[in-house]
Protein backbone atom coordinates (compact mmCIF):
# COMPACT_ATOMS: atom_id res chain seq x y z
CA UNK A 1 0.00 0.00 0.00
CA UNK A 2 1.31 3.58 -1.05
CA UNK A 3 2.10 5.74 1.70
CA UNK A 4 3.56 9.18 -0.03
CA UNK A 5 0.32 10.57 1.10
CA UNK A 6 1.13 10.57 4.32
CA UNK A 7 3.94 13.37 4.36
CA UNK A 8 1.32 15.79 5.04
CA UNK A 9 -0.04 13.84 7.75
CA UNK A 10 1.86 15.23 10.79
CA UNK A 11 1.11 18.37 11.24
CA UNK A 12 -2.39 18.03 11.15
CA UNK A 13 -3.08 15.89 13.70
CA UNK A 14 -0.49 17.69 15.68
CA UNK A 15 -2.90 20.16 15.39
CA UNK A 16 -5.36 18.25 16.94
CA UNK A 17 -3.29 16.85 19.43
CA UNK A 18 -2.73 21.28 20.23
CA UNK A 19 -6.42 21.64 19.98
CA UNK A 20 -7.31 18.67 22.52
CA UNK A 21 -4.59 19.86 24.95
CA UNK A 22 -6.23 23.61 25.26
CA UNK A 23 -9.08 22.35 26.80
CA UNK A 24 -7.13 20.21 29.52
CA UNK A 25 -4.50 22.94 29.65
CA UNK A 26 -7.22 25.52 30.85
CA UNK A 27 -7.82 22.74 34.26
CA UNK A 28 -4.37 21.11 35.03
CA UNK A 29 -0.68 21.86 35.29
CA UNK A 30 0.36 21.12 31.48
CA UNK A 31 1.31 24.51 30.95
CA UNK A 32 2.88 25.06 34.18
CA UNK A 33 5.05 22.15 34.12
CA UNK A 34 7.95 23.38 31.37
CA UNK A 35 10.74 21.75 32.00
CA UNK A 36 14.11 21.40 29.78
CA UNK A 37 15.11 18.20 29.70
CA UNK A 38 17.95 18.86 31.75
CA UNK A 39 16.35 19.38 34.85
CA UNK A 40 15.39 16.53 37.32
CA UNK A 41 11.47 16.13 38.25
CA UNK A 42 11.70 14.77 41.57
CA UNK A 43 10.01 11.77 41.65
CA UNK A 44 9.09 9.12 44.20
CA UNK A 45 10.77 6.28 42.63
CA UNK A 46 14.46 4.53 43.45
CA UNK A 47 17.56 6.90 43.04
CA UNK A 48 18.81 6.89 39.68
CA UNK A 49 22.00 5.14 39.01
CA UNK A 50 24.91 5.06 35.99
CA UNK A 51 23.61 2.63 33.37
CA UNK A 52 26.46 0.55 31.71
CA UNK A 53 28.93 0.97 28.72
CA UNK A 54 26.38 -0.10 26.43
CA UNK A 55 25.09 1.22 23.40
CA UNK A 56 22.09 3.50 23.51
CA UNK A 57 19.60 2.25 21.27
CA UNK A 58 17.36 5.41 19.90
CA UNK A 59 14.60 4.25 17.29
CA UNK A 60 12.95 7.25 15.41
CA UNK A 61 9.82 6.87 13.30
CA UNK A 62 8.44 9.36 10.83
CA UNK A 63 4.73 9.61 9.08
CA UNK A 64 6.45 10.88 6.12
CA UNK A 65 9.82 11.55 4.60
CA UNK A 66 12.80 12.57 6.30
CA UNK A 67 13.56 15.50 3.51
CA UNK A 68 9.89 16.61 3.36
CA UNK A 69 11.39 20.42 4.15
CA UNK A 70 8.82 20.25 6.96
CA UNK A 71 7.55 18.33 10.23
CA UNK A 72 9.71 15.20 9.14
CA UNK A 73 12.76 16.96 8.28
CA UNK A 74 13.05 18.77 11.45
CA UNK A 75 12.72 15.26 13.52
CA UNK A 76 15.11 13.79 11.24
CA UNK A 77 17.49 16.77 11.67
CA UNK A 78 17.12 16.31 15.32
CA UNK A 79 17.45 12.73 15.07
CA UNK A 80 21.34 13.06 13.24
CA UNK A 81 22.43 15.42 15.87
CA UNK A 82 22.17 12.91 18.62
CA UNK A 83 23.39 10.28 16.49
CA UNK A 84 26.47 12.62 16.70
CA UNK A 85 26.66 11.45 20.62
CA UNK A 86 28.77 8.87 21.75
CA UNK A 87 27.35 5.41 22.74
CA UNK A 88 24.16 6.28 20.72
CA UNK A 89 23.18 4.54 17.82
CA UNK A 90 20.00 5.77 15.73
CA UNK A 91 17.54 3.40 14.00
CA UNK A 92 15.01 5.20 11.78
CA UNK A 93 11.88 4.56 9.76
CA UNK A 94 10.23 6.97 7.45
CA UNK A 95 6.61 7.03 6.10
CA UNK A 96 5.05 4.97 8.28
CA UNK A 97 0.98 5.36 8.42
CA UNK A 98 -0.55 6.11 11.68
CA UNK A 99 -2.12 2.59 11.83
CA UNK A 100 -1.22 -0.63 13.54
CA UNK A 101 1.75 -0.53 11.54
CA UNK A 102 3.50 1.44 13.59
CA UNK A 103 2.89 -0.81 16.31
CA UNK A 104 4.84 -3.77 14.26
CA UNK A 105 7.45 -0.80 13.86
CA UNK A 106 7.86 -0.14 17.29
CA UNK A 107 7.78 -4.30 18.07
CA UNK A 108 10.47 -4.74 15.42
CA UNK A 109 12.79 -1.59 16.88
CA UNK A 110 12.34 -3.29 20.23
CA UNK A 111 12.40 -6.97 19.65
CA UNK A 112 14.83 -7.04 16.39
CA UNK A 113 17.51 -3.76 16.84
CA UNK A 114 17.19 -3.68 20.77
CA UNK A 115 15.69 0.00 21.27
CA UNK A 116 15.53 0.95 24.32
CA UNK A 117 14.05 4.51 23.64
CA UNK A 118 11.38 4.92 20.91
CA UNK A 119 10.59 8.43 19.05
CA UNK A 120 7.44 7.93 17.13
CA UNK A 121 7.42 11.62 16.22
CA UNK A 122 3.48 12.18 14.52
CA UNK A 123 0.56 12.74 16.67
CA UNK A 124 -1.63 9.62 15.33
CA UNK A 125 1.12 7.46 16.94
CA UNK A 126 -0.06 8.37 19.94
CA UNK A 127 -3.47 6.90 20.39
CA UNK A 128 -3.88 3.88 20.34
CA UNK A 129 -0.55 2.81 19.20
CA UNK A 130 1.96 4.07 22.12
CA UNK A 131 -0.59 3.53 24.76
CA UNK A 132 -0.90 -0.14 23.98
CA UNK A 133 3.15 -1.23 23.12
CA UNK A 134 3.98 0.85 26.19
CA UNK A 135 2.18 -1.35 28.49
CA UNK A 136 3.35 -4.31 26.52
CA UNK A 137 7.19 -3.13 27.10
CA UNK A 138 7.26 -1.38 30.62
CA UNK A 139 11.02 -0.79 30.53
CA UNK A 140 11.37 1.02 27.62
CA UNK A 141 10.53 4.72 27.00
CA UNK A 142 8.28 6.02 25.25
CA UNK A 143 8.62 10.12 23.90
CA UNK A 144 6.13 11.49 21.74
CA UNK A 145 5.86 14.98 20.06
CA UNK A 146 2.98 16.62 21.02
CA UNK A 147 1.52 17.61 24.34
CA UNK A 148 -0.62 14.84 25.32
CA UNK A 149 0.68 13.14 28.34
CA UNK A 150 -1.45 13.35 31.18
CA UNK A 151 -1.33 11.68 34.54
CA UNK A 152 -2.73 8.50 35.07
CA UNK A 153 -0.80 7.51 31.68
CA UNK A 154 1.96 4.43 31.66
CA UNK A 155 5.13 6.00 33.29
CA UNK A 156 6.95 5.10 30.35
CA UNK A 157 5.73 7.76 28.31
CA UNK A 158 6.49 11.48 28.15
CA UNK A 159 5.70 14.36 26.04
CA UNK A 160 7.91 16.89 24.03
CA UNK A 161 6.46 20.17 22.06
CA UNK A 162 8.58 23.35 21.22
CA UNK A 163 6.44 26.66 21.05
CA UNK A 164 7.30 29.14 18.27
CA UNK A 165 5.57 32.22 19.06
CA UNK A 166 8.84 34.15 19.81
CA UNK A 167 10.13 32.66 16.51
CA UNK A 168 7.21 34.19 14.49
CA UNK A 169 7.16 37.14 15.99
CA UNK A 170 11.36 37.85 15.48
CA UNK A 171 10.53 36.97 12.11
CA UNK A 172 7.70 38.91 11.63
CA UNK A 173 10.46 42.25 12.52
CA UNK A 174 12.17 40.60 9.82
CA UNK A 175 9.90 40.72 7.17
CA UNK A 176 8.91 44.25 7.74
CA UNK A 177 12.45 45.48 8.15
CA UNK A 178 12.95 43.63 4.22
CA UNK A 179 9.33 44.98 2.52
CA UNK A 180 9.46 47.39 0.53
CA UNK A 181 5.57 47.67 -0.39
CA UNK A 182 4.57 47.39 2.91
CA UNK A 183 2.36 44.65 2.26
CA UNK A 184 2.97 41.40 3.90
CA UNK A 185 0.99 37.94 2.76
CA UNK A 186 0.37 34.49 4.64
CA UNK A 187 -0.55 30.74 3.61
CA UNK A 188 -2.30 28.90 6.47
CA UNK A 189 -4.64 25.72 5.78
CA UNK A 190 -7.09 26.71 8.72
CA UNK A 191 -8.08 29.46 11.44
CA UNK A 192 -7.50 27.73 14.25
CA UNK A 193 -4.90 28.16 17.10
CA UNK A 194 -1.72 27.07 17.15
CA UNK A 195 -2.10 28.36 13.04
CA UNK A 196 -3.86 31.45 14.54
CA UNK A 197 -0.68 31.52 17.09
CA UNK A 198 1.81 31.87 14.73
CA UNK A 199 -0.28 34.29 12.58
CA UNK A 200 -0.35 36.61 15.11
CA UNK A 201 2.94 37.03 16.30
CA UNK A 202 4.37 37.63 13.06
CA UNK A 203 2.46 40.69 12.55
CA UNK A 204 2.96 41.94 16.04
CA UNK A 205 6.44 41.71 15.11
CA UNK A 206 5.85 43.31 12.23
CA UNK A 207 4.13 46.07 13.34
CA UNK A 208 6.31 46.76 16.17
CA UNK A 209 9.05 47.75 13.44
CA UNK A 210 6.37 49.28 10.94
CA UNK A 211 3.02 50.23 12.86
CA UNK A 212 0.89 50.45 9.65
CA UNK A 213 1.63 47.55 7.80
CA UNK A 214 -0.71 45.37 6.92
CA UNK A 215 -0.71 41.70 6.04
CA UNK A 216 -3.40 39.67 4.05
CA UNK A 217 -4.11 35.50 5.15
CA UNK A 218 -5.22 33.58 2.91
CA UNK A 219 -6.46 29.89 4.17
CA UNK A 220 -6.17 27.20 1.90
CA UNK A 221 -8.80 24.78 4.23
CA UNK A 222 -6.80 21.72 4.67
CA UNK A 223 -3.08 20.99 5.36
CA UNK A 224 -1.89 19.41 2.27
CA UNK A 225 -3.39 21.50 -0.66
CA UNK A 226 -0.35 22.28 -2.72
CA UNK A 227 -2.57 23.29 -5.80
CA UNK A 228 -4.39 26.23 -3.73
CA UNK A 229 -0.70 26.49 -1.64
CA UNK A 230 0.49 27.65 -5.24
CA UNK A 231 -2.61 30.27 -6.19
CA UNK A 232 -2.63 31.54 -2.77
CA UNK A 233 0.79 33.04 -3.17
CA UNK A 234 0.76 34.26 -6.65
CA UNK A 235 -2.99 35.96 -5.59
CA UNK A 236 -0.85 37.57 -2.69
CA UNK A 237 2.24 38.38 -5.11
CA UNK A 238 -0.84 40.03 -7.68
CA UNK A 239 -1.62 42.12 -4.66
CA UNK A 240 1.34 43.74 -4.14
CA UNK A 241 2.95 41.52 -1.43
CA UNK A 242 6.38 41.19 -1.32
CA UNK A 243 7.02 39.13 1.80
CA UNK A 244 5.01 35.84 2.28
CA UNK A 245 4.84 33.81 5.38
CA UNK A 246 2.70 30.14 5.64
CA UNK A 247 1.62 27.59 8.01
CA UNK A 248 1.28 24.30 6.10
CA UNK A 249 2.22 20.73 6.35
CA UNK A 250 5.61 21.60 4.01
CA UNK A 251 6.49 25.25 3.35
CA UNK A 252 8.00 23.85 -0.13
CA UNK A 253 5.03 24.97 -3.00
CA UNK A 254 4.71 28.47 -1.19
CA UNK A 255 8.15 28.96 -0.81
CA UNK A 256 9.34 27.81 -4.27
CA UNK A 257 6.36 30.05 -5.67
CA UNK A 258 7.42 33.02 -4.46
CA UNK A 259 11.22 32.58 -5.27
CA UNK A 260 9.75 32.20 -8.84
CA UNK A 261 7.53 35.07 -8.39
CA UNK A 262 10.13 37.21 -7.43
CA UNK A 263 9.51 37.93 -3.41
CA UNK A 264 10.42 37.40 -0.17
CA UNK A 265 9.69 34.45 1.91
CA UNK A 266 9.66 33.49 5.47
CA UNK A 267 9.65 29.68 6.25
CA UNK A 268 8.59 27.17 9.20
CA UNK A 269 9.88 23.69 10.56
CA UNK A 270 12.89 23.39 9.26
CA UNK A 271 15.29 26.03 7.28
CA UNK A 272 14.26 25.87 3.33
CA UNK A 273 17.34 28.39 2.50
CA UNK A 274 18.21 25.94 -0.57
CA UNK A 275 14.54 26.20 -1.99
CA UNK A 276 14.69 30.05 -2.67
CA UNK A 277 18.61 30.94 -2.62
CA UNK A 278 17.57 34.83 -3.63
CA UNK A 279 13.95 35.35 -1.50
CA UNK A 280 14.18 33.36 1.38
CA UNK A 281 14.69 35.67 4.48
CA UNK A 282 14.69 33.03 7.74
CA UNK A 283 12.31 30.83 9.41
CA UNK A 284 10.72 29.60 12.95
CA UNK A 285 12.64 26.68 13.14
CA UNK A 286 12.62 23.36 15.12
CA UNK A 287 15.94 22.08 17.56
CA UNK A 288 14.28 19.14 18.59
CA UNK A 289 18.39 18.04 19.28
CA UNK A 290 18.50 19.94 22.25
CA UNK A 291 15.74 17.98 23.55
CA UNK A 292 16.53 14.96 22.15
CA UNK A 293 20.05 15.66 23.70
CA UNK A 294 19.04 16.19 26.62
CA UNK A 295 17.45 13.11 27.13
CA UNK A 296 20.36 10.99 26.34
CA UNK A 297 22.27 13.26 28.82
CA UNK A 298 19.38 11.67 31.62
CA UNK A 299 19.32 8.51 30.42
CA UNK A 300 22.95 7.79 30.48
CA UNK A 301 23.03 8.93 33.71
CA UNK A 302 20.42 6.30 35.18
CA UNK A 303 17.40 8.49 34.75
CA UNK A 304 13.74 7.45 33.24
CA UNK A 305 10.51 8.43 33.24
CA UNK A 306 10.02 5.07 35.32
CA UNK A 307 11.86 6.58 38.51
CA UNK A 308 11.07 10.30 38.21
CA UNK A 309 14.22 11.58 37.00
CA UNK A 310 13.10 12.40 33.76
CA UNK A 311 9.71 14.88 33.14
CA UNK A 312 6.74 13.57 31.47
CA UNK A 313 6.11 16.51 29.84
CA UNK A 314 9.01 19.16 28.11
CA UNK A 315 7.94 22.43 26.77
CA UNK A 316 9.50 25.47 25.99
CA UNK A 317 10.63 27.73 23.49
CA UNK A 318 13.98 31.09 22.57
CA UNK A 319 14.66 30.49 26.56
CA UNK A 320 14.90 26.33 26.49
CA UNK A 321 16.81 26.69 22.77
CA UNK A 322 13.89 24.26 21.45
CA UNK A 323 13.85 26.81 18.29
CA UNK A 324 16.01 29.01 16.30
CA UNK A 325 15.66 31.20 13.19
CA UNK A 326 16.71 29.47 10.14
CA UNK A 327 19.91 31.19 8.61
CA UNK A 328 19.65 34.35 7.30
CA UNK A 329 18.80 34.96 3.39
CA UNK A 330 20.85 37.10 1.86
CA UNK A 331 18.31 39.88 1.46
CA UNK A 332 18.39 40.63 4.91
CA UNK A 333 19.95 43.56 6.10
CA UNK A 334 22.94 43.77 8.67
CA UNK A 335 21.05 45.90 10.76
CA UNK A 336 17.54 43.41 10.47
CA UNK A 337 20.01 41.32 11.60
CA UNK A 338 21.39 43.11 14.46
CA UNK A 339 17.67 43.98 15.57
CA UNK A 340 16.89 39.95 15.87
CA UNK A 341 20.10 39.33 18.05
CA UNK A 342 19.38 42.26 20.37
CA UNK A 343 15.08 41.90 20.20
CA UNK A 344 16.03 38.04 21.47
CA UNK A 345 17.72 38.60 24.40
CA UNK A 346 15.38 40.22 25.41
CA UNK A 347 12.51 37.63 24.85
CA UNK A 348 15.20 35.16 26.41
CA UNK A 349 15.49 37.06 29.80
CA UNK A 350 11.75 37.79 29.98
CA UNK A 351 11.95 41.91 29.73
CA UNK A 352 10.35 41.32 26.35
CA UNK A 353 6.66 39.05 25.93
CA UNK A 354 5.26 38.87 22.58
CA UNK A 355 1.70 39.12 24.25
CA UNK A 356 2.05 42.51 25.91
CA UNK A 357 -1.14 44.20 25.94
CA UNK A 358 -2.80 46.55 24.69
CA UNK A 359 -3.54 44.00 21.59
CA UNK A 360 -6.65 44.45 19.50
CA UNK A 361 -8.07 41.88 16.93
CA UNK A 362 -8.59 42.75 13.20
CA UNK A 363 -12.37 44.06 14.32
CA UNK A 364 -11.07 46.86 17.00
CA UNK A 365 -12.00 44.76 19.77
CA UNK A 366 -9.48 44.16 22.66
CA UNK A 367 -7.99 40.77 23.34
CA UNK A 368 -5.06 41.38 25.75
CA UNK A 369 -5.89 44.88 27.50
CA UNK A 370 -3.04 47.37 28.24
CA UNK A 371 -1.19 46.44 31.56
CA UNK A 372 -1.98 42.43 30.95
CA UNK A 373 1.20 40.18 29.47
CA UNK A 374 1.08 36.71 28.45
CA UNK A 375 3.99 34.26 28.71
CA UNK A 376 3.96 31.61 25.48
CA UNK A 377 3.68 28.79 28.49
CA UNK A 378 0.26 30.83 29.84
CA UNK A 379 -2.69 28.33 29.02
CA UNK A 380 -5.02 31.42 28.06
CA UNK A 381 -2.96 31.92 24.81
CA UNK A 382 -4.59 28.06 24.09
CA UNK A 383 -7.92 30.41 23.59
CA UNK A 384 -6.90 32.68 20.85
CA UNK A 385 -9.27 32.65 18.15
CA UNK A 386 -8.69 35.43 16.58
CA UNK A 387 -6.75 37.51 14.18
CA UNK A 388 -4.80 40.01 15.61
CA UNK A 389 -4.82 44.12 14.22
CA UNK A 390 -3.07 44.64 11.09
CA UNK A 391 -4.39 40.83 9.14
CA UNK A 392 -6.87 41.36 6.33
CA UNK A 393 -8.85 37.94 6.60
CA UNK A 394 -11.32 36.37 8.86
CA UNK A 395 -11.15 33.24 11.21
CA UNK A 396 -14.59 32.28 9.85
Amino acid sequence: MSTRRYVYVPRRQVIRGLLATAAFGATSKLWGCSSTPSETQTGTGSEASPVSDKPLVMGFIYVGAKDDYGWNQAQATGAAEAAKLPGVKIIEQASVPETKEVQEVMRNMIEQDGATVLFPTSFGYFDPHILEVAKDFPEVQFFHAGTLWKEGLPDNIGSYFALVDEGQYLAGRVAAMTSKTGKLGFVAAKPINPVLRNINPFILGARSIKPDIKMQVIFTGDWSMPVKEAEATNSLADQGVDVVAMHVDSPKVVIETAEKRGIYSSGYHAAQNDLAPKGYLTGTAYKWSIIFKGYVDMIRSGKTLMNGGIPHQVIGGLKEDYIELAPFGPAVSEAARKDVEETKAKLVDGSMLVYTGAIEDNTGSVKIPAGTSYKVTDSQLTQIDWLAEGVIGKVS
